[in-house]
């Protein structure tokens, strides 16, 4: 454990190293395939998107992703220390994505390669390191979901304190217009667009549906930016708006689009519909492994690459979410540490337990 936990911080320092904005994750991808063979396992690669299945892959037991991801977002300007620069101090890994994900990435890795060569597991394992994931992007994950193996459940490596996020919302961002009719502002002539989006942007505060999650608690709806009006004597005949949703996983993204189009008079378009929440039953194998470990349960409110992963999935990994996107990001040497100890006891309980 002692030299898998040392190869895993050098990977780790490798890819803060090496630039990987989303769509830019070549060399990151390089690095990641060379670590897996340089350990005997094949790899297999779709764009910047790399994967592997364990040794004795079985196509007549159930699957379980492993996945994280190797983008990163651009490093804020408020950054004191040279983003690409991995330094240890007091204990923590400073670094660009060392949080997010690149923590939570080299364990699942590291955990991957533990289990790589036991025989007799009650599922196969497949592993897959992907790019996107900050811009929800195309040729992220859900570009490979059709190349991977057919899976079942998925666990997903962000930094959740090693908590389970049984549940995350989900994500859909509306752009509506309100129409009206110009006039001049000095006379009583027009249709004020303006009002009209004031009407239904008051619906979007106060409106509360019907079904509330236990687990992730209401839709959440925030009217965030909104543009009209070209000068001060014209009446504006059009005012649009934008509204981010945050669904759950009683309301999926299309219910809550048909609830919203019957109560608004402003058009609607919704950017994509696709980045559903998602949610893993509570009596799951996984879940239940959780718990008997005493892993905290909770609900995510940010969103990740579970929305296009269409199996059941569980968000969980080392460092901590309010570090990521953060300047002089870092996360702890000892939540790694205690990260690939707790995923391999995790999966440990399922793989080789049939009562977990």
């Amino acid at each position: 454990m002692s030299q898998l936990y040392a190869e895993t911080i050098d990977l780790l320092k490798q890819l803060i190293a090496t630039p990987s904005f989303s769509k830019e994750e070549r060399e990151t991808g390089d690095i990641i395939q060379q670590f897996l063979e340089d350990h005997g396992v094949a790899t297999h690669r779709h764009n910047h998107n790399i994967w592997c299945v364990n040794k004795h892959f079985d196509s007549s037991r159930p699957t379980i992703l492993l996945n994280s991801h190797h983008d990163t977002v651009q490093p804020n300007s408020d950054y004191s220390k040279d983003p690409f620069t991995p330094v240890v101090e007091d204990g923590k890994l400073f670094g660009l994505g060392s949080n997010d994900a690149g923590g939570p990435l080299t364990a699942l890795i590291a955990t991957f390669i533990h289990f790589y060569s036991k025989e007799n597991l009650n599922y196969n394992l497949v592993l897959a390191a992907t790019g996107e994931e900050e811009i929800s992007g195309d040729n992220g994950i859900v570009s490979i979901l059709d190349k991977i193996p057919a899976i079942d459940c998925a666990i997903v490596g962000e930094p959740t304190q090693m908590r389970m996020a049984v549940a995350e919302k989900g994500l859909m961002v509306l752009e509506c217009t309100a129409k009206g009719v110009s006039g001049h502002a000095a006379r009583d002539e027009g249709k004020n667009a303006i009002y009209i989006a004031l009407e239904d942007i008051e619906w979007f505060r106060t409106y509360r549906f019907e079904k509330v999650s236990e687990i992730l608690g209401p839709v959440k709806m925030t009217a965030t930016v909104i543009q009209a009006g070209s000068q001060h004597n014209v009446v504006p005949d059009s005012c649009t708006f934008t509204v981010d949703v945050r669904s759950t996983d009683v309301h999926d993204n299309a219910e809550i689009l048909d609830i919203v189009d019957a109560h608004i008079e402003s058009d609607i378009t919704a950017r994509s519909i696709r980045l559903n929440p998602s949610f893993i039953p509570l009596d799951h194998p996984v879940v239940r492994s959780g718990d008997k470990l005493g892993l905290q349960q909770y609900g995510s409110p940010t969103l990740s690459d579970q929305s296009v992963i269409p199996v059941p999935s569980l968000k969980i990994g080392p460092g901590k979410s309010a570090r990521s996107h953060t300047a002089d990001e870092f996360i702890l040497l000892r939540e790694i540490e205690e990260g690939i100890e707790t995923y391999i006891k995790l999966l440990d309980n399922v793989l080789r337990n049939n009562n977990a």
